[in-house]
């Protein structure tokens, strides 16, 4: 294993590609969150029903995040990491900025809109976490690779925080918009600097080898089941923020709470993911495992869900502090994504690592299909922790029985 000066170890984790990957999935998260933070005011403020709307809506941008992830994914392998990174912040950019302009336009049915351009900022979105995981990876000796990635993701997932300290400070969600599809933009004139992935490179030119055949997960039975344990070990973290965080509101009546802000559930829940996110990856190099860093991470959540539904919450406050403390248990997402990029050959690297996040987040319907199936005959918080028993079961397995890649060579294709 080859050892680096504290000089040497820097100059690696802050080289230029590292900080671009890191400011994309800041400008990224900002994004993808926004809806959940201005979901309530947006559609109130349009007279929109904040329930059944809101799920549609919802729906249309996690549907746009699946079939994003399987178009960016593809794209990143045949054309390489850096024509994703440029081409889906340009899409979900201008996405943004046209729901800002919502409220002017009076033509049409506003839930269809709202939901086609979401669906649309979905798609844009899903290209940018699973290609800067891939080309930081690719870039960054095995050694660092966790700790490198730990930082891409540490520091990205602060864009849920400035999201929502935006929509405050601003007074109106439509200016929330316009700021996340302008910073988007910014970022465009900074990653002209960045250079492609030295191991992508390698097969570029390579016509015997082929690249992002998504349907390849498919064909081979050891892949497929590798791949479907990829996207089992990140289930748990949306089922935290997609149902405990974003539909918090819900749990209020039953907590005896008088309110609970999902802005500012989703705000607690990511600064505790970002605390994650950065402790993952030095856990992980700590261990000298990226299993057993995970399923740590997953047992201290448990205790945060348990003690959250059925614990005694009685406040505001507290709500949002079980936000945090299952923030902080979830936030192996990094360490998640890079394991599914470690799992692949680099021809279709970046299709797993597109695919598989953007997966996870296309099953938050089918989470909350049951979700709301189940609290037609029970109480939301017993309903919630079916799901979430479910969803930790599934995750724990596969977490459990899946290959180990610390410190795995990526030079290799499938």
């Amino acid at each position: 294993m080859t050892t680096f000066t504290l000089k040497e170890k820097l100059s690696h984790l802050f080289s230029l590609p590292v900080i671009v990957a890191a400011l994309g999935y800041f400008v990224d998260i900002y994004d993808l969150l926004l809806f959940g933070i201005v979901r309530v005011p947006s559609l109130k403020d349009m007279g929109l029903d904040v329930d059944v709307a809101g799920t549609v809506i919802l729906n249309a941008q996690m549907i746009g995040l699946l079939l994003g992830g399987i178009i960016w994914g593809v794209f990143g392998d045949k054309k390489g990491r850096l024509s994703v990174l440029f081409g889906s912040i340009l899409v979900y950019s201008v996405a943004n900025i046209a729901c800002g302009f919502l409220p002017q336009i009076n033509f049409g049915d506003k839930v269809t809109i709202y939901a086609i351009l979401r669906f649309i900022a979905g798609i844009g979105l899903a290209g940018e976490l699973g290609a800067g995981i891939t080309l930081v990876s690719e870039s960054l000796p095995k050694e660092l690779r966790a700790i490198g990635t730990s930082i891409v993701a540490g520091f990205g997932l602060l864009g849920a925080v400035v999201a929502q300290l935006s929509v405050e400070l601003a007074g109106d969600w439509t200016i929330a918009y316009f700021i996340g599809g302008g910073l988007g933009l910014l970022l465009l004139l900074l990653r002209v600097g960045v250079v492609e992935s030295g191991i992508y490179q390698d097969i570029e030119e390579q016509e015997s080898i082929e690249k992002g055949n998504f349907l390849s997960f498919f064909t081979n039975k050891v892949r497929f089941i590798k791949y479907l344990k990829c996207i089992a070990i990140g289930l748990p973290t949306w089922f935290c923020i997609g149902i405990l965080a974003l539909m918090g509101n819900q749990f209020a009546p039953e907590l005896g709470i008088e309110t609970i802000n999902p802005g500012k559930a989703i705000m607690w829940a990511y600064i505790g993911i970002s605390f994650g996110d950065f402790s993952s990856g030095f856990i992980s190099h700590f261990l000298a495992s990226r299993k057993k860093a995970i399923l740590y991470m997953m047992g201290f959540t448990i205790i945060g869900v348990s003690l959250m539904l059925y614990g005694g919450t009685s406040t505001e406050n507290m709500y949002y502090f079980y936000c945090a403390w299952l923030g902080a248990g979830s936030g192996y997402w990094a360490m998640f994504v890079t394991v599914g990029a470690e799992q692949f050959g680099t021809n279709i690297r970046s299709t797993a690592a597109t695919t598989i996040p953007n997966m996870v987040r296309g099953f938050l319907p089918i989470m909350l299909f049951f979700f709301d199936s189940f609290k037609v005959s029970i109480r939301v918080i017993d309903s919630a922790a079916i799901v979430g028993i479910a969803t930790f079961i599934i995750a724990i397995y596969a977490t459990a029985t899946i290959e180990e890649t610390h410190n795995k060579d990526l030079d290799f294709v499938e």
